[in-house]
Parts: C-alpha cells; sequence; structure tokens
C-alpha cells in the first residue's frame, strides 16, 4: 500500500516540478552586459509608431495588430490630423474611420474598436487615456500587450510588451523561453537589471526587427555575438559598439 505523501515529500514533488521549467541560458552578469551593449548602440530607443499623445498612441498600438508599423503610420497621418482626442474621433464615427484606416488589415473591426474605446475612455475615465494595466485591458480590443507599451511609453513605466520580434529572441537565443508571450514576458522581468528595464522592450524589438531576423539574423551586425546562445549563428564577433 502506497503511504501518504508527507509535507517534505509533498515539498520535493513540487521543487522537481519547478525545477522542469526553462530557465535563461545567460548567467546575471551575461544578461546586464546584453542590455548595456544595447543601451551604448541605442543609448535613446523609440517606437516606430507615429503618435502625438496617449490616445493617438493607444489607438496606433490597437491598430497594429497583424499590421506592419509603416502601414500603420501612412494610414493615421490623416486620421490623427483630424481626430486625436476621443471625443473627436468619436464625432468622426466607424465609417469615417474606416474609410481612413482601409489599407490596415482588419480595418472593418479595428473601426469598430477605435470607436469602442472612444466610447469606453469618455464614459469611465473622463476622456483620459488611464495609466493602469487592469483598466486598459478592459477597453475594446486592447490586450496585455498593448497595455504595457502604452504604460511604458506614454507613461514611462517599465513593463515588457511582447510582441512577436520579443518572443522569437526570447526563445531563439535562450534569453527568456517560453511558449507564450506572457511566459516570456515573466522570463525578462525576472532577469532583466532594473536599471534597463525602462527601455528594454524596445531593445530588444528593434534588435528583432533589423539585426536577429526571422528569416536570416544578420549575425555580422550583432553587438551580442559573442555573448548569444543560440544554437545557429553566423559569427561569434559582435559589431562596433557604434551608437545609432
Amino acid at each position: 500500500m502506497r503511504k501518504p505523501k508527507t509535507k517534505n515529500a509533498a515539498g520535493r514533488s513540487a521543487g522537481r516540478r519547478t525545477a522542469k521549467r526553462v530557465r535563461s541560458r545567460y548567467t546575471a552578469d551575461e544578461v546586464r552586459e546584453i542590455f548595456r551593449r544595447f543601451s551604448v548602440q541605442r543609448p535613446q530607443p523609440k517606437g516606430e509608431l507615429e503618435h502625438v499623445n496617449a490616445f493617438t498612441l493607444l489607438v496606433a498600438v490597437v491598430l497594429s495588430a497583424q499590421a506592419t508599423d509603416v502601414g500603420v503610420n501612412k494610414a493615421t497621418r490623416a486620421l490623427f490630423a483630424v481626430a486625436d482626442t476621443p471625443e473627436k474621433m468619436l464625432a468622426l464615427g466607424e465609417a469615417k474611420v474606416g474609410e481612413y484606416i482601409r489599407t490596415i488589415g482588419l480595418w472593418r473591426n479595428k473601426a469598430k474598436n477605435v470607436i469602442a474605446l472612444s466610447e469606453a475612455l469618455i464614459r469611465d475615465h473622463g476622456g483620459e487615456v488611464p495609466d493602469e494595466r487592469d483598466l486598459l485591458t478592459t477597453l475594446p480590443g486592447v490586450g496585455r500587450k498593448t497595455a504595457n507599451v502604452v504604460l511604458n511609453m506614454a507613461f514611462g513605466q517599465p513593463t515588457m510588451a511582447v510582441d512577436t520580434h520579443i518572443l522569437r529572441i526570447g526563445n531563439r537565443l535562450g534569453l527568456a523561453p517560453g511558449k507564450t508571450p506572457e511566459e516570456v514576458e515573466r522570463g525578462l522581468l525576472a532577469i532583466v537589471p532594473a536599471e534597463y528595464m525602462r527601455h528594454a522592450h524596445h531593445w530588444l524589438i528593434l534588435h528583432g526587427r533589423y539585426v536577429c531576423k526571422a528569416r536570416k539574423p544578420d549575425c555580422e551586425r550583432c553587438v551580442i555575438a559573442d555573448l548569444c546562445q543560440a544554437a545557429e549563428r553566423t559569427s561569434a564577433i559582435p559589431a562596433p559598439l557604434e551608437p545609432v
């Protein structure tokens, strides 16, 4: 007859389950050096979505789902020129918003969300974009990633917005492996030094977009090539650290 688990046995069992979780392949010193180099390379990284205030940033990020920043910017320049507040956007109406953003994927549904979130901001928040994640994610079309981008860029909070680039890099480099954006987010929040958290998600996005690209990483241009633990690399020599 099997003996019931004691407290210690249960604790050891829980410990074994915890140990199975995938950890970063890098030491704390290596992680610090990675982000130090990113900070030298891009001292003041910026998101590439054009906006004029917290509201237009929120709208731009909502529109950027399954679309490129370049495509969103082309559509929103004219839109934001006439509607840069929830009140103006609501007055414009869903059909007119749709005309401005027709070149963006899923534009019909996104137009509905833009009008609905404008209504919610006016009704529930006095027309202001809230600076709390839980409040942001109650808005139509706003998920955790969108909320994290807005909190970071509009309010300076040290959030980690995991997009497809960061999800890929977290796993390819073994920096913060995870099957979901939430797992990668938790992994990065646990290892990125506090002094680098403010810009960390921008550094990672830009690195994934322009250097550690999906189809063919450009390792010769990589400033962390000698630290990289990716299974496949084309170079182990880091590129010169020059601000861009």
